[in-house]
């Protein structure tokens, strides 16, 4: 037999469940319908070829990866085996850890007080607020 007989193929709502990028494979279809998962630089359906190679942009939440698929499988496995099957960028990475670190920055800047204004304090917060 040769390799192409061998070879399984996937579709890519499918494909990014058993990566474990999406905890289901109906929010998988949404993600890609919704123009959040481009496939090699493009917007793609869900029922997409995936191939080796390829290189996936995608959105989970605030945070933006690029990978590269690293092998197929049609089955969900541990998280261990999800992650033998893409690498992620370097580039993406350290953007990754970079707007990470932007964030905790931010929250130090910006801290929160130890509890909540009384009503006398609210009163006069909103007088102050409405002089300007």
């Amino acid at each position: 037999m040769n390799e192409i007989e061998n070879e399984i193929s996937v579709r890519l709502d499918k494909w990014l469940w058993v990566a474990r990028f999406y905890k289901t494979r109906s929010l998988a279809k949404a993600m890609i319908d919704g123009g959040k998962v481009h496939y090699n630089q493009g917007r793609v359906k869900p029922n997409k070829q995936v191939s080796v190679g390829a290189k996936i942009r995608l959105r989970q939440g605030n945070e933006e990866k690029e990978i590269i698929v690293q092998a197929l499988a049609d089955k969900r496995g541990s998280a261990t085996f999800a992650q033998t099957l893409y690498e992620e960028t370097l580039q993406s990475r350290e953007k990754r850890e970079n707007i990470a670190q932007a964030r905790k920055n931010f929250a130090l800047s910006m801290p929160h007080p130890a509890r909540r204004p009384t009503k006398k304090e609210r009163r006069e917060l909103l007088k102050f607020k409405a002089q300007n």
